[in-house]
């Protein structure tokens, strides 16, 4: 198997990622339970079990809730730190009394969310940091400048970006001397755009599709690694209701039981593997923090479905043929 490109950039790093978005409960200002704290050790705990060792968190989930959970879990495992990898974004703030709900990439908002990302933490660096939204109002000198300086304090050991097309990053790219080293975007068997824009060029169907053309291309020629956020599609092929959705996700959500049935494992596993098919090789970022769902992802790290299994799924969820 071919190293995912985080690998090339340095990072020994699993090509499954547990995304820390649901650590710490509500997204408001009440305090940490200790039943929290347990739900994320529970959650680190069974990602560790099955060879996850990167997680993903930001700056924003459940307002900063869930890096403080994270930093209890590695003050209680102090040995932890140095066997993960450690991802978090900045750049989306959230309205009060300085403005409104809003995106900055100024030097002074990247600095200041790092320094507060690393006392929640508990830790002295971060692994990876990611912008986390294109900022309309960016200026790639400030960016530069600030990744400059968190690289050579030792706060950062790398950069990337979230939600962005390949012509945002190779602005961002021309000013910094790092490399931007991964892209998280909306990427599962529900958001296939990143399949689709290749597959209608030059047909009318390429109107519908809002996923940046060229952006998969790139990011596989300048080995950025493509994370996916969202990709299990909050379980709707694996064991949600039904109850309402379209002929196209009823019918590919059954052929993924057949296809989890067929090969002894869960629908879990099957669309976590067909997204870690593409040559590509994407992480999925996988957002629960229960250890039942976790635990069952786990095949996906040796499961390899055909090249027909794969177009089967696809033509499925797109719910019509091929061009």
């Amino acid at each position: 198997m071919k190293p995912i490109p985080l690998e090339r950039h340095g990072f020994d790093a699993s090509q499954i990622v547990l995304g820390c978005m649901g650590m710490g409960g509500s997204w408001d200002d009440s305090p940490i339970t200790g039943e929290q704290i347990k739900q994320g050790q529970a959650a680190v705990e069974a990602a560790l079990d099955i060879g996850i060792t990167m997680f993903d968190h930001a700056d924003i989930y459940t307002r900063g809730k869930a890096e403080k959970v994270f930093g209890q879990i590695l003050k209680d495992q102090p040995s932890l730190r140095d066997n993960i990898i450690l991802q978090s974004k900045c750049g989306i703030r959230f309205a009060d009394e300085t403005g409104p709900h809003r995106f900055d990439f100024s030097e002074k908002h990247i600095l200041a969310s790092v320094d507060g990302i690393l006392e929640r933490l508990g830790t002295d660096y971060l692994d990876i940091l990611l912008l986390h939204r294109p900022d309309p109002l960016v200026e790639p000198e400030e960016v530069a400048l600030a990744f400059r300086k968190l690289k050579a304090a030792g706060k950062v050991r790398a950069f990337g970006v979230s939600n962005m097309n390949h012509g945002q990053i190779k602005l961002l790219q021309a000013y910094c001397d790092e490399p931007i080293v991964a892209n998280q975007l909306e990427m599962s068997l529900l958001k296939t755009g990143f399949i689709d824009t290749g597959v209608h060029v030059n047909q009318e169907a390429a109107r519908e599709n809002l996923f940046p053309d060229g952006t998969i291309e790139y990011c596989r020629l300048e080995n950025v690694q493509l994370q996916a956020w969202s990709p299990m599609a909050q379980g709707l092929y694996s064991g949600k209701s039904l109850e309402g959705q379209p002929k196209s996700v009823i019918k590919t959500a059954n052929r993924v039981q057949e296809l989890a049935e067929e090969k002894g494992t869960t629908p879990e596993s099957i669309v976590l593997a067909w997204l870690m098919t593409h040559p590509a090789q994407i992480q999925p970022v996988i957002g629960t923090t229960r250890p039942e769902r976790i635990y069952a992802g786990k095949d996906a790290f040796h499961l390899c479905l055909t090249r027909e299994e794969w177009y089967e799924l696809y033509i499925s969820t797109r719910g019509v043929a091929l061009p």
